[in-house]
């Protein structure tokens, strides 16, 4: 730090570029966005965005006391990382997906803009106890958890998710819980611990169908490697509901869109949300095509027919948009049962 006549001078630092190398506070280095920038990024190849893709600007009293909370506690958000365009509303309705284990992850799936590049072993111990009090100081009823991917821990990171569920259920234990997670690169042991932490919904995004699966994701991911985690989170724990999620518009067709559909019922999963991809920065994957909202429609009815619980569809839909929607479903239908929901 410099100084001008006595007085301490912070210098301001130039904002980091999309695609750039920089240094984190932690001391390791990460690639802005995700993706490097190569020069030779693909143009758009569908023209501008449809008047279905505007989403209101993210602003208002509830907005800034969730943005609050956020800060105060060192919380980061898939909402800000990944430029998700529900941020506004969902934020406004007093919700918000928190993101675990910092911002930065291990892989670098292309059609993703959270920051790449290797944490070496660094956690926030104190990330439990601090999203715990974050989830009590928002007053939610349903919390989404979720995070990047971190392949240079032993477990992937499992029993930080775990604990961090069980912070939140010793604090506030009539919140229910929804964890979207890595793959744990498939380890069954490790899944367990976080079915087992007292969650009610398990997910692992399929991202895409199986023929686009390389290289819209990265190559430690598999389509086959995510059904494998999913099949194993409902057979270790058949009462906890299982979820995934589909991007559409990467140039997948109408019949492996069904096929998808079907390889998720064979092994049971509950909850479908499908949304349209957009495009985070000119360094990732090109959209190929806008889904109307008729299609999106069309291809809730077929889920629906295959025996979802559930399947939040439409172009701004994300992950955890309206997660607590299909929960509410579960519960009413075993209430008619007179069976308990997820207990």
């Amino acid at each position: 730090m410099s100084e001008f006549k006595g007085i301490p001078v912070v210098e301001r630092a130039e904002p980091v570029r999309s695609g750039d190398k920089y240094r984190t506070p932690q001391g390791f280095t990460a690639i802005k966005d995700g993706i490097k920038s190569s020069g030779e990024a693909p143009a758009f190849t569908t023209g501008g965005k449809p008047r279905w893709l505007r989403a209101p600007m993210a602003s208002g009293a509830g907005f800034d006391a969730v943005r609050r909370i956020v800060k105060d506690h060192r919380l980061a958000t898939v909402c800000e990382e990944a430029k998700c365009p529900n941020i506004g509303e969902c934020w406004n309705a007093g919700t918000a997906t928190i993101m675990l284990m910092g911002a930065v992850c291990t892989r670098a799936c292309r059609f993703c803009a959270v920051d790449t590049g290797n944490p070496r072993e660094w956690l926030d111990l104190e990330e439990p106890a601090n999203v715990a009090r974050s989830v009590e100081l928002m007053r939610l009823k349903y919390i989404v958890l979720t995070s990047v991917n971190r392949d240079d821990l032993a477990d992937g990171g499992a029993a930080h998710y775990a604990a961090c569920v069980q912070a939140i259920k010793a604090r506030t234990p009539d919140v229910a819980v929804e964890a979207l997670t890595p793959d744990f690169q498939g380890v069954p042991g490790d899944v367990e611990k976080v079915v087992d932490s007292g969650l009610e919904v398990f997910a692992q995004n399929i991202e895409t169908v199986r023929r686009l699966t390389h290289p819209v994701r990265d190559p430690r991911a598999s389509y086959d490697q995510t059904l494998a985690v999913l099949a194993h989170a409902k057979r270790h724990r058949a009462e906890v509901l299982t979820k995934t999620s589909l991007m559409l518009g990467l140039g997948e067709t109408d019949a492996e869109i069904l096929e998808t559909m079907d390889d998720l019922r064979a092994i049971s999963v509950d909850i479908l949300t499908l949304g349209q991809y957009l495009r985070p920065t000119r360094n990732h994957l090109p959209v190929e095509r806008f889904v109307t909202p008729e299609d999106f429609d069309r291809y809730r009815g077929e889920a629906l027919k295959r025996g979802f619980l559930e399947c939040v569809s439409g172009p701004l839909v994300r992950s955890s948009y309206r997660a607590e929607q299909a929960l509410a479903r579960n519960n009413v239908g075993l209430d008619n049962q007179k069976t308990p929901a997820w207990r």
